[in-house]
């Protein structure tokens, strides 16, 4: 009887073995919290596309958006501990949410496995053109002279646009109404419609409106302005020194997947990270290739959070 436990015992060690070291065997699919066509999913496409390749299995990005990305996190964080449900996680995932809600359904520290960031971009201040302000310093003399006429766009509640314009309202000594959106793209669209005066976005979203004349870029959240709109001044040179939001994106799992193949997604991750042509297609969506360690990916996290929860507490915002 012990002969055959035993027995049992090692032919079911043995597999699970084999199953770690022959992945990925199938296709793996990225979970993204936000609708197509927003910073988060523009990113994720970007990177599982040459990702795939090194891996050599396909990479399926599933959309699953709501409550600001909670919905997707939470769907993420419960999915099987197999490796083959990865997770682009994110500011709003893991730094605004955790800070802002009171009680979610996931843990973004115990359930999660960082795996790398991908890279940071900022988010920028954009206008339709029919808003008469050129410069940051004119839209924030505008809203004053002109309370309750103006309001503005965010992808959802506990977004980085949406806190980013409320961390901006504060500091600046601005009013303006909140129209929440499912997802940066339908925003974007009523901004460049009109139907919104403006909003905060990730840049990789904005570039193709701005550049296009759709909008009208008024300031990027980094400090240093970007490469990608060299005559965009930040907020910080704009009047508002050391202001700045940073917008990242990374990879995750779930916590519970075996270090075998952590290991894996890692490597190929860097792999695919450090290739010159995945850069560059980055950098042209105006995205700073940053990869790390996972252990240097969960300390950016934990910092990340702490900032937004001191975003929250200053700027009064309610808790959810």
């Amino acid at each position: 009887m012990k002969a055959l436990l035993s027995l049992a015992l090692y032919a079911l060690f043995a597999g699970v073995a084999q199953a770690q070291t022959d992945f990925p065997s199938r296709p793996l699919r990225q979970i993204v919290p936000f609708p197509p066509g927003g910073g988060v999913d523009i990113v994720t496409r970007i990177v599982t596309a040459k990702w795939s390749e090194v891996l050599g299995e396909p990479i399926v990005v599933e959309n699953r958006a709501g409550a600001g990305g909670t919905v997707g996190t939470d769907y993420a964080a419960k999915a099987a501990a197999d490796g083959y449900t990865l997770f682009t996680c994110n500011v709003a995932s893991h730094g605004v949410s955790p800070a802002l809600y009171n009680k979610l359904p996931y843990d973004y520290v115990r359930d999660f496995a960082p795996i790398s960031l991908i890279g940071k971009t900022p988010n920028v201040l954009v206008l339709h053109p029919s808003v008469p302000a050129q410069t940051l310093k004119e839209f924030v003399a505008l809203i004053k002279a002109n309370p309750g006429k103006y309001n503005y766009a965010s992808p959802g509640f506990g977004t980085s646009p949406q806190m980013t314009m409320e961390l901006f309202k504060l500091t600046a000594g601005i009013d303006l109404f909140h129209v929440p959106y499912k997802g940066g793209a339908p925003a974007l669209a009523d901004v460049m419609a009109g139907q919104v005066a403006g909003m905060f976005g990730n840049l990789p979203e904005q570039l193709g409106a701005i550049k296009g004349g759709k909008t009208r870029a008024l300031a990027v959240t980094s400090l240093r302005r970007n490469p990608q709109l060299p005559d965009v001044p930040t907020v910080a040179e704009s009047g508002y020194p050391g202001f700045e939001v940073t917008v990242w994106y990374g990879v995750c799992t779930q916590s519970a997947v075996p270090k075998p193949i952590l290991d894996r997604l890692h490597a190929t991750l860097i792999k695919t990270l450090e290739l010159p042509e995945m850069k560059a297609r980055l950098a042209e969506s105006s995205i700073e290739a940053s990869p790390t360690t996972p252990e240097e990916f969960a300390a950016f996290i934990r910092g990340e959070n702490e900032r937004w929860v001191a975003v929250v507490r200053d700027a009064n915002i309610p808790k959810q």
